[in-house]
This record gives C-alpha cells, sequence and structure tokens, in this order.
C-alpha cells in the first residue's frame, strides 16, 4: 500500500506543479519545462526508494514489460498514478478559480491544433518517440548494471529536454495520467484529443520495455 500511495503523491506533485506552471506562471516554454523535469527529479529522490517513482502508465508498463515490475502492481500502480492527476488538477482548478476573472477554459491540457501548430500525425509521433525515449533512459539509469544517485537528476533533465523540444508540437504530456487528470477541467476538444495521448505515450513506453528486455541498448 505505501507503495501505491507513493505513487499518487509523487503524481500529484508532478501534476500540480508542472500544470501550475501553465496555468500560474506565464514564463513560457523553458519554465514550464523546467517545472515538469525538477518536479521529476524531486520525486524520484523523495519516493524513489519505495515505489520507484514511476509517476507515469508509459513508465510502469515499460517497467512491467521489461521485467522490472510484477504483474500484481501494474493495475495499482495506474490508477494510483491517475487518482493523483485527477486530484492535482481538481486542486488546482479550485485555486485559479479564485481569480476574478475565473479559472481558464483549458487547464494545462496537452492537445494538437492543426490551424496554429502542428497536425495529429506530428502529435502522435512526437508522443510515441519521446517517450519511448523517456522511458528507455528511466530503464537504462535504474537498472543493475546502470544504476547511479544521480539517476534521478538524468531522468528529469532527460524530460526537461523532451520538454524544451515538444512542447509546440503535442504540448509533451508523454504520461497519459497528466494528460487525464487537466482534460477532465478543459472541455470538450480535450477531451476528444485524449486518446492520442493515453496510446502514444503507452505504445512508447511499451516498446521501451521490449528493447530493454531485449537487452538492446544495454550496458555490456
Amino acid at each position: 500500500m505505501e507503495k501505491y500511495i507513493s505513487e499518487l503523491f509523487g503524481t500529484f506533485c508532478l501534476v500540480f506543479f508542472g500544470c501550475a506552471s501553465v496555468v500560474t506562471g506565464g514564463f513560457g516554454g523553458v519554465a514550464i519545462a523546467l517545472s515538469f523535469g525538477i518536479g521529476v527529479t524531486a520525486m524520484a529522490y523523495a519516493i524513489g526508494s519505495i515505489s520507484g517513482a514511476h509517476l507515469n502508465p508509459a513508465v510502469t508498463l515499460g517497467a512491467f514489460i521489461a521485467n522490472r515490475l510484477p504483474a500484481r502492481d501494474v493495475a495499482p500502480y495506474m490508477i494510483a498514478q491517475v487518482a493523483g492527476a485527477i486530484l492535482a488538477a481538481a486542486t488546482l482548478w479550485l485555486i485559479v478559480s479564485g481569480k476574478a476573472s475565473g479559472a481558464p477554459a483549458n487547464l494545462a491540457a496537452t492537445g494538437w491544433n492543426p490551424v496554429t501548430g502542428y497536425s495529429m500525425a506530428s502529435a502522435l509521433i512526437a508522443e510515441l518517440l519521446a517517450t519511448f525515449v523517456f522511458v528507455t533512459v528511466i530503464l537504462n539509469v535504474t537498472s543493475e548494471k546502470g544504476a547511479t544517485l544521480l539517476a534521478g537528476l538524468v531522468i528529469g533533465l532527460t524530460l526537461t529536454l523532451i520538454h524544451l523540444s515538444l512542447i509546440p508540437v503535442s504540448g509533451s504530456s508523454l504520461n497519459p495520467a497528466r494528460s487525464i487528470g487537466p482534460a477532465l477541467f478543459s472541455g470538450a476538444t480535450a477531451l476528444s484529443q485524449l486518446w492520442l495521448y493515453i496510446a502514444a505515450p503507452l505504445a512508447g513506453g511499451f516498446i521501451a520495455g521490449v528493447v530493454s528486455r531485449a537487452g538492446i541498448l544495454e550496458k555490456k
């Protein structure tokens, strides 16, 4: 139970502070990327020894496929992560509702816009590829052969790099829980596009798990 509570708490912190940087910060993409990257780093060191600090169903799926997580933990981890993200979005919505202009129509939901930005295909490729890279890095730096005390920092910097590169393309979620929570408070468009931000990261995490299990890209 401690592991599941840790995943709920860690995902809550990641989604709350990361999305708050979008909704209340007003400092642009660099600040958003740093907020999510620092959030992952902080939670990796805070709860990593308890649950592994997945904070993300795609990471959980990748760890399971790589034979690094027992099957009995997969569903509880994912449920805890989604619950943490929804609680985070609800809390953020309550806070920003106190502003004179009220809560924004979009509570940091991820999505694509082919009129002013990139297409659905661009967003799908970006989310799948970026999640594959992210989960591969996580599995490698936390493996028995590649483990390092700086693993949390490496993971946080990797997420920051990905966000800096891909926020304009897809919103750079890489995390179904992070997308589900805010989408519930962001209207019909966000909900209609949510499928991509569930399917693509899970596919990327699955492929990363397969690559890890096969020993590809592994330290010899």
